[in-house]
């Protein structure tokens, strides 16, 4: 999943396809990891639409009540993305596990089914759904990557951990946890059938069912983190702002930099201030034309740069 709308709208109906696949999987067998991942794709087409909403009310443009527009809105939405995939698909696919387990296991549908005149053990449903996800997953995880790699690059990340923390892009953040825990989930939950499947031991499926739930509240708690620390109005990570920091103080005419800060409103979009002591010798003018090309100066850089804010002094402050 990208950050394009397209790109989410078709996410939005080949999760809510899987979604149907894999509960009529269930319906067959009574899989608890079937039930897990249909809670799973169920949360996951809802998250598409948050995220949806979030690019759409994002892009609104600034307004008087909204001065540097709605660039939080994708932060607010992601975060409710997290609190799906705890609330839903994790604890109830915690919960249902953990009842299997406790119960003795799985209640399988019994005997074989038939269709369009041919009699089959519907446990390949579950094989078929579960590798057409995967597939699927495979291909939305190298997308994501995609876009956190070209992040990395851009920044000099060294990590996909480093970029976690530091990236401001929680579309892409999202979908490259969504994708992530997605493509698992269906693995752990196509070893847990496989097994029950083989061994005629009920408690491989049951526990596939709780280690999806167990790794989705995991990562539900890490994107809801990652999110807060945008939402709370985090600053550019320090080796660029220091970055950011020299531009101002080695340019012409500025004696000293008294106040930097910088602060994210919205997905790569970042608000500078600075407070700069000008050479008392210059002329209004001059340090007007100073404080334009510095602005100028500073988007350059960093193109997350949107809004600068330079409050020109003649000495500094005490």
């Amino acid at each position: 999943m990208a950050s394009s709308t397209s790109v989410v709208l078709a996410a939005l109906f080949a999760n809510g396809a899987i979604a149907i696949l894999k509960f009529g999987g269930f319906l067959l067998t009574g899989s608890p990891a079937m039930l897990s991942e249909t809670y799973h794709s169920i949360s996951d087409t809802g998250n598409q639409i948050f995220l949806l909403i979030g690019i759409k009310y994002g892009a609104q443009e600034a307004n008087r009540t909204h001065p540097f527009g709605h660039g939080k809105a994708q932060f607010f939405y992601s975060l409710l993305v997290s609190v799906m995939l705890f609330g839903i698909a994790g604890w109830e696919s915690a919960r249902h596990g953990y009842d299997a387990l406790t119960h003795g296991g799985v209640h399988r549908a019994a005997g074989d089914v038939t269709m369009l005149g041919r009699t089959f053990d519907p446990v390949y449903v579950n094989y078929a759904v579960l590798i057409g996800a995967i597939v699927f997953e495979t291909y939305a995880l190298w997308k994501a990557y995609q876009g956190i790699s070209s992040q990395m690059d851009e920044y000099g990340w060294t990590s996909l951990r480093e970029a976690f923390s530091k990236t401001s892009d929680v579309t892409t953040l999202t979908a490259l946890t969504e994708d992530s825990i997605a493509l698992a989930g269906a693995g752990i939950a196509l070893a847990g059938v496989y097994l029950t499947r083989t061994t005629g031991n009920p408690m491989y499926d049951a526990a596939s069912a709780l280690i999806i739930g167990l790794l989705l509240m995991g990562f539900a708690v890490a994107l809801a983190w990652e999110n807060k620390r945008l939402i709370l109005g985090e600053s550019l990570a320090k080796p660029a702002e220091d970055e950011l920091r020299a531009i101002v103080t080695d340019w012409d005419g500025v004696t000293e930099l008294v106040d930097f800060r910088t602060v994210y409103f919205g997905a790569e979009e970042l608000l500078v201030t600075a407070d700069v002591a000008f050479d008392p010798g210059l002329e209004t003018e001059e340090i007007d034309e100073r404080i334009t090309d510095l602005e100028r100066a500073l988007r350059e850089h960093d193109d997350q740069v949107r809004n600068v804010y330079i409050e020109p002094q003649t000495r500094a402050r005490p």
